[in-house]
């Protein structure tokens, strides 16, 4: 248990960095500088949807429905 809680605790809390001895990405073609690490963790809003409670609407009223009858006893 104590390995488990020490494992969780060695993650890096500091400034992104390319890894030593590799460059940082490339910028795309059509952007005009290359993004910061911050710019490249943020999702576009296609990837994080805003929700949607009720996209249908009201329900229309159902008839006499044969098939709906009480639990048996």
């Amino acid at each position: 248990m104590a390995a488990v809680l020490l494992l969780a605790g060695c993650g890096k809390q500091g400034a992104l960095e390319p890894k030593a001895g590799r460059p940082a990405p490339q910028r795309g073609e059509t952007q005009v500088r290359a993004a910061t690490p911050q710019e490249m963790l943020k999702l576009d809003p296609q990837a994080v949807p805003q929700r949607v409670d009720d996209n249908q609407g009201p329900l229309p009223e159902r008839g006499n429905d044969p098939f709906n009858l009480p639990p048996p006893r």
